[in-house]
């Protein structure tokens, strides 16, 4: 149930009227459609049941013989699917096993599927960046993972299922997966109710119970140290590099700040910009029109430019931008699996004295990666 208690807050004269229970209603009595309404508020506002989702198709039904759709398919951090399942019922109806049969379905999808499907979705809805590469670069920052590499997307699906409320029949199926077949299947209660002439939505977890989730999520991500430990899944590239420029030696620094360094001394002692980008692949680097002062009036002017989309932002070093002429150049900030090779591809045109050193725990290497690569 819920109250009104605007009354406490004023300090008025309290009595029986203090706390003003309000009606609770049903999406069908006040005229919210399953589909137009609730799903399409649901797509555009995914947060309000997981911040850690991304939608990346909506009515999939991309399945052979299958006349179905899945109202909402999301990939969550982890690069694993996940199956949104939306009723305005107040019973739930048999959503569990519509949501078991589409999990099942999706469970083979590949990396190269996702990119597509998100395209395609992209494009359905008129949102920017609906190539593939667009929706794959903006996809990969998400999962905050660099551009070279291939996540693998597990055979584990996780479901979400969203209803006005949930029959018993369909709480214990999900409690007994989820204790004894390791399903990972969340129930989530939305109630509507009336205030006056507004409609409120009270959103409740109601499987797992909040103080239970949060254990759960400690309990995977220990389960992942230990698969990542055990190479069973591949740990992402921790490495750091020393840059010696004839400025100074730099301290240990992670790929994406390390190239950036190198490209900045690059440019300070010689190189121009369309020769540093020559040399990298074309993802790597965007030039616009006109100079800037701040970095927000930048990134407006790669959107309109370069028909960007503002969740790519994070990928590039747009506070540290570089100012040729009437152009200005930015750096991508993810460079993956092929750093080194990129690293031995800029010091082959560098000026002398810049060199980079992979670091290891007791010093960093001897060898100039300019001379002899000791980044392999």
């Amino acid at each position: 149930m819920l109250y009104d208690v605007t009354k406490l807050k004023h300090g008025t004269t309290l009595g029986p009227g203090a706390m003003v229970r309000l009606e609770r209603t049903t999406f069908a009595t006040q005229g919210i459609q399953e589909r137009a309404h609730l799903q399409a508020a649901l797509r555009d506002q995914i947060d309000l049941i997981d911040p850690n989702l991304l939608v990346i198709s909506e009515e999939f039904g991309d399945f052979d013989g299958v006349l179905r759709r899945i109202d909402l398919l999301c990939v969550d951090k982890n690069c694993r699917l996940v199956v949104v399942e939306l009723k305005r019922t107040a019973d739930g109806g048999h959503m569990e096993l519509q949501a078991l049969r589409y999990a099942a379905m999706v469970s083979t999808m590949t990396f190269s599927q996702l990119v597509r499907t998100f395209a395609r979705y992209r494009k359905v809805r008129n949102l920017l960046g609906d190539s593939e590469p667009e929706a794959r670069a903006d996809l990969l920052s998400w999962l905050e993972v660099d551009d070279d590499d291939q996540p693998e997307v597990p055979r584990q699906v996780g479901i979400v299922l969203a209803s006005e409320d949930f029959s018993q029949e369909i709480t214990t199926t999900v409690l007994w997966l989820n204790e004894f077949h390791d399903f990972d299947i969340r129930c989530v209660r939305l109630t509507p109710y009336t205030l006056d002439e507004r409609i409120l939505l009270d959103v409740q977890y109601l499987i797992p119970l909040p103080e239970a989730s949060v254990y759960t999520v400690r309990v995977r991500e220990k389960e992942n140290a230990v698969r990542q430990s055990s190479g069973l899944l591949n740990a992402a590239d921790r490495t750091k590099f020393i840059v010696e420029t004839p400025a100074g030696i730099s301290d240990p620094l992670p790929k994406r700040w390390a190239m950036l360094r190198l490209v900045q001394a690059m440019f300070a002692t010689g190189s121009t910009m369309e020769e540093i980008s020559a040399v990298l692949p074309a993802s790597k680097t965007l030039r616009v029109e006109g100079t800037y002062q701040t970095a927000d009036s930048l990134w407006s002017a790669i959107v309109t430019q370069l028909n960007r989309s503002d969740d790519s932002r994070k990928r590039w070093h747009v506070e540290d931008w570089i100012e040729v002429g009437e152009h200005t150049w930015v750096l991508n900030n993810n460079w993956g699996s092929r750093t080194r090779e990129h690293f031995q591809h800029l010091l082959e045109i560098a000026a002398e004295g810049i060199t980079v050193r992979e670091h290891v725990e007791d010093g960093i290497s001897a060898t100039p990666a300019a001379t002899v690569n000791p980044l392999d």
